[in-house]
């Protein structure tokens, strides 16, 4: 039988190879941005593409030069990122663990939030009644909650019967 793998294992194979034509090594950073700039700032800003030297020296440790993070920010914003910029910057070599970025470049532009979410499905009563009922025995509050978002999703998908 075939091991189960991470999904971001999965993941990194599939768009691995766009992010390196953008110049990242890893999906990491996208995924670490609102952990590095914080959530408010994550909202109207994105990196785009890193930018190494085109001339590759190496320092004492044998690290390549620092590159240039090219950051997409939406309006008002970039003022904001132009004044948090050395923290950022800081921020981000400090999740590396060497200092990789030596600037940031930004490009106003709008920002894909990805992550909005359709209007709710109605779902008739008495079948949220018929989930709900299902998940009550289980003990575990945490479990019980997220058996119930999965039954009220199952259901709302599903065909009406």
């Amino acid at each position: 039988m075939a091991r189960v793998k991470p999904l971001a294992e999965l993941l990194e194979a599939c768009i691995g190879p766009a992010f390196a034509a953008q110049g990242f090594a890893s999906t990491d950073i996208l995924a670490a941005w609102p952990d590095i700039v914080g959530p408010r700032l994550a909202r109207h800003c994105q990196p785009s593409k890193l930018e190494w030297p085109r001339r590759r020296r190496r320092d004492e440790d044998g690290r390549p030069d620092s590159g240039t993070l090219v950051v997409r920010v939406e309006g008002v914003f970039a003022l904001e990122l132009q004044h948090l910029a050395p923290v950022v910057i800081e921020r981000i070599n400090a999740h590396y663990g060497w200092a990789c970025i030596g600037k940031i470049v930004m490009q106003q532009g709008r920002i894909d939030r990805g992550g909005r979410r359709a209007p709710a499905a109605a779902i008739d009563p008495v079948r949220r009644g018929e989930v709900a009922l299902a998940v009550s025995a289980i003990g575990d509050e945490a479990l019980r909650d997220a058996l119930d978002r999965l039954g009220t999703a199952v259901v709302a998908a599903g065909p009406k019967r």
